[in-house]
């Protein structure tokens, strides 16, 4: 998705004058679902403008929402098994689809994805998703990263300061994988490598030679894991510390043993204190299973910059205002580095806003040529978008042009 050049064009009326204005260059232009959700079949063909899907509740949206998400790496919005996405009633084994065309800055790019048709008798086959791009098979899905850099903000993440720091670095995760779609790879080798090692732990099997070389890999992996996601979020905390408007700005940094290894010192030697500290704690993880140091072990930190207060202890329409305003800065730096903003999916989120907040909203994804996908009850509440948003309702897994 790199090498994209950013294109100038005739801001909306709701566009900030302060950001500049790129034309759309990551956008879904076609989706066909086959047997997502509720969905027995369906198709949707959406401009480069940003989507407003409108709709009762329970009628399909955050589906469509969520079939979006499948075009990136990842279980989507709602972290599920390929399994519980399968639509009630189908055959067994008859697996589901989603199709798309996508443009990009380097053209367009055909990805489909979905759960395999099976037999159900192998157990790999119950849970293993499909990659094609371009009509060939990807090796598996990190490659839609090189294509793809999305984030969403959904009703769940309401509490993301509020509860474990597994949800703080999975959201980080998607922010990095944006600016660099290799994290996604070494992601998923670190965190198979980690896998492995508390198998052979828990079975006993306390072979140096196994063990040596997978926690040598979840050093090197594991190192490189935290310092890309150390290079973003100190490149977010100064974009958000430059934030204007009514969204409040965000200090942001990543806590962890790791973390404070890369500060003392250069990444080879944080690998070595890495790989030793798992070699002398395998008693340990042993019982207690996993591995007690890591980046699966680290923490996003965020504080409400101009109260100089931790998320956690703000009120809820403060804390959704800062999740609002890192997902803005993140867009703001890729529009500028890569000639393209994330494709946004944002979950009943204008509905919670107060109007001022609202209209930041839309004329911040306008400014930046955003593709962001929206969910919401209320039509009005995407009127101040006017003709600059494609406009879809939803009823009974039935969509219609709005």
């Amino acid at each position: 998705m790199s090498g994209g050049t950013p294109v100038s064009v005739e801001p909306s009326p709701l566009a900030p004058a302060r950001t500049q204005v790129l034309a759309p260059a990551l956008a879904v232009r076609r989706m066909t679902l086959t047997r997502f959700r509720g969905y027995e079949s369906a198709r949707l063909e959406p401009d480069r403008r940003p989507v407003a899907l409108i709709g009762p509740n329970g009628a399909g949206k955050t589906n469509l929402l969520e079939a979006v998400s499948f075009l990136a790496p990842g279980r989507g919005i709602r972290g599920a098994r390929l399994a519980e996405v399968e639509r009630l009633g189908s055959p067994p084994g008859a697996g589901w689809a989603v199709a798309a065309t996508l443009d990009t800055p380097l053209g367009p790019v055909e990805i489909g994805t979905g759960r395999e048709p099976h037999d159900g008798n192998r157990a790999s086959d119950r849970d293993r998703r499909l990659v094609r791009i371009d009509g060939h098979p990807a090796k598996g899905q990190t490659a839609l990263a090189d294509h793809v850099a999305m984030v969403w903000l959904t009703p769940q993440m309401d509490r993301l300061f509020l509860e474990g720091s597994s949800g703080r670095r999975r959201f980080l995760d998607r922010l990095v994988f944006g600016f660099d779609p290799a994290h996604a790879g070494r992601l998923s080798r670190y965190e198979h490598a980690l896998r492995e090692r508390a198998r052979l732990l828990r079975d006993g099997r306390f072979d140096e030679g196994w063990l040596g070389a997978l926690e040598d890999q979840m050093a090197t992996t594991g190192i490189a894991v935290a310092a890309a996601r150390r290079e973003v979020v100190q490149r977010l905390r100064a974009a958000c510390a430059r934030s204007v408007g009514p969204f409040p700005g965000a200090d942001l940094a990543v806590a962890g043993t790791v973390e404070r290894w890369l500060d003392e010192g250069p990444a080879l030697a944080a690998e070595d204190a890495l790989r030793d500290s798992l070699r002398t704690g395998r008693r340990a993880d042993a019982d207690g299973g996993g591995a007690s140091v890591g980046p699966h072990k680290s923490d996003l930190a965020v504080r409400h910059a101009p109260k100089d207060m931790p998320a956690a202890f703000c009120s809820t329409g403060e804390q959704k205002a800062l999740l609002i305003a890192i997902v803005l800065a993140n867009a703001r730096l890729l529009a500028a580095e890569r000639g393209a903003a994330p494709i946004l999916l944002l979950d009943e989120v204008a509905a919670h806003l107060d109007p001022e907040r609202r209209a930041a909203l839309f004329g911040e994804i306008l400014a930046l040529g955003a593709q962001a996908w929206m969910t919401g009850t209320d039509e009005g509440v995407f009127d101040p978008l006017g003709d600059d948003a494609r406009r879809f309702r939803i009823e009974d897994a039935h969509i219609r042009p709005g």
